[in-house]
């Protein structure tokens, strides 16, 4: 069985969370001056769509400051109450932004529904926040292409989380746009339905990340195709003759994977952990967004948990019951036992040396055969034959 947990080098690490940190705060410093803009100029505008998407891209700020703090987080090696390491403080992260989104959308929806029922005591929108939205579509849409591409060379699903919500931003800025041309050409109420549309926006992406995070932190598996590309490779290893409970969860950007596969029930111990450790190996190097691999070697398929092999008797209970048959017999250098398709196959190994003084060597396993048949869980006993090198 192969379990360790490979470590990750230190160097990597580091540049990894430098580069996440440099990427947040050009978004940091992006949506600050996009946040003082559409406050300010919304207010003297009397554009509430503006204004709405000001508050928004100040929510974008503290969302910054909390990718800065869980990238850090994250980056710290693993340790004695973190054996996997920290990188779910992403996901946490992740289920806070999305959370704090669906309230602000929530607000700003809610704010704008009540704005709508009195439309007509709403001062006029000067030509200034037009120009403000079009500029924050720009910024925006540009940050956005940053961010997702950080993002994905990382594979970072909170870079890529900001990311989205930076297009989200984007998109919603552009709903802003329209909204104040239409106040700009008479219809007033256009303003605030786009800021309640923005407020659904905000929301629905809100609800997608939060959604998304939960069901990482509830081990929610990879998906069909990384999960049927990880079975190939573990099929692929020379040694493993079938697979089965192959299991996946996700760690922020990386994966856990848990594998039953069946070899020859005859090899040796040492042989099947080289086959465990051969097809752990093979995942890792082919499948980069696995962080390990635990690896369970069977003989056979176990999948029913109450299957015969578990009611057998334990290794003592069968040599104690084997002692008898055995007593007339020179003393084993070793006894192997099988536990197959529900019951036992015994392999005797005696000395040559020892065998030297017996008179019929070759009747034993015949003769323990014969005496085998009052031990119905006993399929078979075979004797063999040590030979020391000369």
């Amino acid at each position: 069985m192969a379990d360790a947990v490979p470590d990750i080098p230190p160097a990597e690490a580091a540049e990894r969370a430098a580069l996440a940190q440099r990427a947040t705060w050009v978004s940091v410093a992006v949506n600050l001056v996009m946040t003082i803009a559409q406050i300010i100029v919304g207010w003297l505008a009397h554009s509430q769509s503006l204004i709405a998407h000001g508050l928004h891209s100040f929510s974008d700020l503290l969302s910054d400051f909390l990718v800065i703090w869980a990238s850090r987080q994250s980056a710290h090696p693993a340790d004695d109450a973190h054996p996997y390491g920290h990188a779910r403080v992403e996901t946490a992260a992740t289920l806070v932004l999305g959370s704090s989104l669906m309230l602000i959308g929530g607000g700003i929806l809610w704010e704008s529904g009540m704005r709508l029922q009195h439309v007509d005591v709403l001062p006029a929108v000067a030509m200034s926040a037009f120009w403000v939205a079009v500029v924050t579509v720009i910024a925006k849409e540009a940050l956005y292409r940053y961010l997702i591409a950080v993002g994905e060379r990382l594979r970072s699903q909170l870079l890529i989380a900001n990311a989205l919500h930076t297009r989200a931003d984007a998109a919603s800025a552009l709903v802003v746009v329209v909204g104040i041309g239409g106040a700009l050409l008479g219809w007033s109420f256009l303003d605030l339905l786009a800021a309640a549309l923005m407020g659904f926006m905000i929301l629905r992406m809100g609800a997608e990340l939060a959604w998304g995070a939960l069901k990482e932190l509830i081990d929610t598996g990879l998906d069909e195709t990384q999960v049927a590309a990880i079975r190939e490779t573990l099929l692929a290893t020379p040694g493993v003759r079938g697979l089965h409970e192959l299991r996946t969860r996700r760690m922020a950007h990386q994966a856990l994977v848990d594998a039953h596969v069946q070899v020859d029930p005859r090899i040796s111990v040492s042989e099947g952990h080289r086959i465990a450790e051969s097809a752990r190996a093979r995942v890792l190097r082919q499948h980069p967004e696995v962080l390990d691999v635990l690896v369970h070697i069977d003989p056979e398929d176990d999948l029913d948990p109450d299957s015969a092999a578990i009611r057998l008797p334990e290794r003592s209970a069968v040599l104690a019951s084997l002692a008898p048959l055995l007593a007339g017999l020179p003393a084993p250098e070793k006894i192997v036992l099988h536990y197959l398709s529900g019951q036992i196959e015994v392999e005797v190994f005696l000395g040559a040396q020892a065998l030297a003084g017996v008179a019929d060597a070759g009747g034993i396993e015949s003769q323990l055969s014969e005496a085998l048949r009052v031990h119905p869980q006993i399929r078979s006993l075979s004797v063999h034959v040590l030979f020391a090198p000369k």
